[in-house]
């Protein structure tokens, strides 16, 4: 018996789009790369498709010059902030997987996510609310082998990854996402868990787009 995957798009007559997040990326920036793509009303930080797909490849590459494979888990531990959305979509370019993490988590869920999911490397805000975010990863990080790089957004650290994107060339960031389909998993949510440890649930880029 022969089986395929199954793509249900309701009673509409037109098909899912079949694409990796980063492909559909590019088509947007090809087809409105002046118009605004993301705004920080905060700090008055703007992009356009242009330019915020620049930022996506240059952090791609830095993710690749740190050792990020396609499938190892890279954690986002912040809050909202552009950054944010250029990991996701750099994680999605090198079929690497983002594991979404609460930012109210206290240090025991922080741990049993980084060591459930397998995280790598992981992207934190300073801090949130009363939370320090850094201490509070220097409480679990020994009990996490996994665990062996952490950047802080609007920290040094932030900017050494983002520096080492020289190793790699845009021809090796091309042959990596050459070897992605749009079925490969990349992103990872937790639920809250207010009822016991929480759950991961796992997206492909066919779900989200």
């Amino acid at each position: 018996m022969t089986r395929s995957l199954s793509y249900a798009h309701g009673t509409g007559t037109t098909a899912l789009l079949g694409d990796t997040i980063g492909r559909n990326l590019d088509r947007t920036i090809a087809a409105h790369g002046e118009r605004e793509a993301l705004v920080e009303v905060v700090s008055g930080r703007r992009w356009t498709y242009a330019e915020f797909g620049a930022e996506v490849d240059e952090l791609a590459r830095a993710l690749m010059a740190s050792g990020v494979e396609k499938g190892d888990r890279v954690g986002i531990w912040a809050v909202n902030c552009p950054e944010w959305v250029l990991l996701q979509y750099a994680t999605a370019r090198i079929g690497a997987v983002m594991v979404t993490i609460n930012p109210a988590y206290r240090a025991h869920e922080l741990e049993f996510v980084l060591k459930q999911a397998g995280i790598s490397l992981l992207v934190a805000s300073l801090a949130h609310r009363t939370s320090d975010y850094r201490a509070l990863v220097g409480e679990v990080r020994a009990n996490c082998p996994a665990l062996r790089a952490v950047h802080y957004i609007g920290d040094a650290s932030w900017s050494e990854l983002t520096a080492t994107a020289t190793a790699v060339t845009p021809d090796q960031l091309a042959a990596r996402e050459a070897m992605l389909s749009c079925d490969d998993p990349i992103n990872i949510q937790y639920t809250s868990g207010t009822t016991g440890f929480p759950k991961g649930a796992t997206l492909s880029h066919h779900n989200i787009l």
